[in-house]
């Protein structure tokens, strides 16, 4: 049922400004940390919130590429382990685009190069901004940037990932076609990676003419 008086106004009424932050309290620190936040904010209808208690995972941010070569109109795509697939009853093996944590001084497009280099062998041409996104806003803080890169697929081959971070990553070669199939059958489930197929499946031909 819609709520009696709601203030009239088009999306994006609000901003940070119409937030007041109360309290702010870590409760653990880390590969991660959590913190609990006290706030309230403005309502749609006029006036504030109750205070209201929130935990917040903090995972820093992140950026993920779509290897794409636009001579063989072929993708690059990678699978490893993740837990967090393994704890939601899905594949712990992932096909995924390859991706990166920012790190401080580092910019999103310089994170996409560096890993596709550690994670699947291939040097970035051009680079395509697709957008950025959050990838949970409810809980979490983590912001991805996602693009498409062009590359030469006849050097992807192979297992790849730092040992020190425990990585062991496997690289497949696949056409586009069969790539987005996979997207349309439920085969890949990472978001990321769904977002960077389904941009180039309506922009291929234009990257392809600009050969």
């Amino acid at each position: 049922m819609a709520k009696t008086g709601a203030k009239q106004g088009g999306p994006g009424q609000f901003s940070r400004d119409d937030v007041e932050v109360l309290a702010e309290e870590p409760l653990y620190q880390g590969f991660f940390s959590m913190v609990k936040y006290r706030f309230r904010h403005r309502l749609f209808a006029g006036g504030w919130s109750q205070p209201l208690d929130r935990e917040m995972f903090e995972r820093g941010h992140a950026a993920a590429m779509l290897p794409y070569d636009p001579h063989t109109d072929q993708v690059v795509l990678v699978e490893q382990f993740r837990v967090g697939a393994m704890a939601a009853d899905c594949s712990p093996w992932q096909l995924e685009i390859v991706a990166g944590i920012i790190e401080p001084g580092e910019q999103a497009d310089d994170v996409v190069r560096r890993e596709s280099v550690e994670e699947a062998g291939v040097e970035v041409g051009s680079l395509h901004k697709i957008t950025r996104y959050l990838s949970s806003s409810g809980g979490c803080s983590e912001t991805l940037d996602i693009f498409v890169g062009e590359i030469d697929s006849t050097t992807a081959e192979g297992i790849h990932g730092l040992e020190e971070e425990g990585e062991d990553i496997k690289v497949h070669v696949v056409s586009r076609e069969d790539a987005y199939q996979w997207v349309e059958s439920g085969k890949i489930e990472n978001a990321a990676s769904i977002i960077a197929l389904q941009w180039l499946q309506l922009n291929y031909t234009r990257l392809q003419a600009a050969r």
